[in-house]
């Protein structure tokens, strides 16, 4: 079996997830391809667009969010993903158990005595009238029945994990500061949410992993179960193992693949790309090793912005009105230097235009 090494998986990564070369397709298009992108920080989602499409135009997403293609819900390891409407109607069941069981687990001591199934019916009456609420409204209207448990946790249950629910624009929108308020993904978009197949061959688990090797293989089983949050999917993958290719990491591990998926040489030159937080590029494997050193793993789960040098993380990033400062995880030679400033000042300017400064903090080797 063939064995791929750490740099041809990298590589195989940066063109699933469209950062050896930028795209011209729509927006909904990467989206779709990326199987969503985590977006509980509002604005992050425009810079992994920017990082990935040609000329991207950020009104091109606000349109996607407004015109109702694209919804901000809860889904994958129950973390807010902006998704194409289509995709949360179809996995959105697929993720109930998983969103519920996040949840209950997390708030087990504040929760006991209390049954979900029937929070999600009067929560769900609540929001028959078609009003969007931000979640401390739907708490309110609920508290009475249940006082023991906090605001808090009582509209995580609610928003997070029992009622599907879309985060409304202006939130996700460019440039805009707004806070969130919710209506029922079926009300927004006008269709229900496909319901689970009784078929024991996980269709939609399916799907799921097949997308998810178009976007991140080569991959384990493990990457698969932590991207997505789902420790169901064996059946799913065992129903299609006849499709897939197979290899091996160098520490033995089993990789799984599409036959027809791009894996670029080893040696593909890879340009300097930044990255937002908890991009996922970074996020979408248990093994992260392909794309982070192991002692920088914690800088992507604190949500830290970060750079890719040579398809690596190299550099973190921030950037403050006009200025945009860099600072490295390791010496940089000068043309790594010289790489890192002609695409941070692109990338300052379609943050802020008419950015001329840009200061990066630097230790040339």
């Amino acid at each position: 079996m063939t064995v791929l090494d750490t740099h041809a998986l990298n590589r195989a990564t940066l063109a699933r997830q469209y950062l050896l070369d930028r795209r011209d397709t729509s927006v909904r298009d990467v989206v779709a391809h990326l199987c969503g992108m985590q977006a509980q920080e509002p604005q992050e989602p425009f810079t992994g667009l920017w990082s990935r499409l040609r000329a991207f135009d950020p009104h091109e997403l606000d349109a996607a969010l407004s015109g109702r293609e694209l919804v901000r819900t809860h889904l994958m390891r129950r973390t807010v993903h902006l998704v194409t409407a289509e995709d949360a109607l179809a996995w959105r069941a697929r993720h109930d158990t998983m969103l519920r069981q996040r949840v209950t687990a997390t708030y087990r001591r504040e929760l006991a005595g209390v049954d979900p199934d029937e929070v999600a019916a009067a929560g769900l009456a609540v929001m028959a009238d078609e009003r969007p609420r931000t979640m401390a409204e739907l708490v309110r209207s609920l508290e009475d029945r249940w006082p023991a448990p906090p605001r808090r946790v009582l509209g995580e249950l609610l928003v997070a994990a029992l009622i599907p629910m879309v985060q409304l624009p202006p939130r996700g929108l460019w440039r805009t500061a707004a806070g969130v308020r919710n209506l029922p993904l079926a009300t927004w978009l006008g269709r229900d949410i496909a319901p689970l197949p009784c078929d024991e061959s996980d269709p939609v688990g399916q799907q799921l992993v097949r997308r998810y090797l178009a976007a991140y293989g080569p991959a384990t089983t493990a990457d698969i179960r932590s991207w997505c949050g789902l420790a169901g999917l064996p059946t799913a993958v065992k129903a299609i193992r006849e499709e897939l290719v197979t290899f091996r990491d160098e520490h033995g591990r089993e990789l799984l693949d599409l036959p027809d998926a791009p894996r670029p040489h080893p040696d593909t030159p890879a340009p300097v790309r930044f990255l937002p937080a908890f991009d996922n590029a970074i996020l979408g494997y248990k093994n992260r090793s392909r794309i982070i050193d192991d002692a920088h793993l914690g800088l992507s789960v604190a949500g830290q912005r970060a750079v890719l040098v040579d398809g690596r993380v190299a550099a973190t990033w921030t950037q403050n009105n006009e200025r945009l400062d860099i600072t490295p995880l390791r010496p940089l030679s000068a043309p790594e230097y010289e790489a890192i400033h002609f695409e941070a000042q692109a990338l300052a300017v379609f943050h802020h235009a008419g950015t001329q400064r840009v200061h990066i903090a630097i230790d040339i080797g």
